[in-house]
């Protein structure tokens, strides 16, 4: 069983029980959260498809670490010139586990 759902501009496909690590949300450590915008639940043979959503689809997790990433570092270098230019980036993220994915009609089958 896995699902597709929508955070900000990214669409993740997660299952049951899988971390990922998605942009900094601004919640706890420990906390649960809630996800309503599923574009695709798939279980065995049943696939619902949402048009743009499927309607009382959740995707339910868990926050489990708020960090940073590595540094990427940009370097601009133009030869003969005496021009060299230095930058770092350190992007934020939220470690979320997926707990459960729920939708209509899936207790059914």
């Amino acid at each position: 069983m896995y699902a597709v759902f929508k955070i900000g501009s990214k669409q993740y496909r997660v299952t049951e029980g899988q971390m990922i690590n998605v942009e900094r949300i601004g919640i706890n450590v420990g906390n649960q959260i809630e996800f309503n915008q599923i574009l695709l639940i798939k279980r065995n043979d049943y696939l619902q498809i949402g048009c743009p959503f499927v309607k009382e689809g959740k995707v339910i997790a868990e926050i489990v670490e708020q960090n940073i990433n590595r540094k990427i570092e940009i370097i601009k270098f133009r030869r003969r010139k005496h021009f060299r230019k230095f930058q770092g980036h350190r992007q934020c993220f939220t470690k979320i586990k997926i707990t459960s994915i729920n939708g209509y009609n899936l207790n059914d089958q």
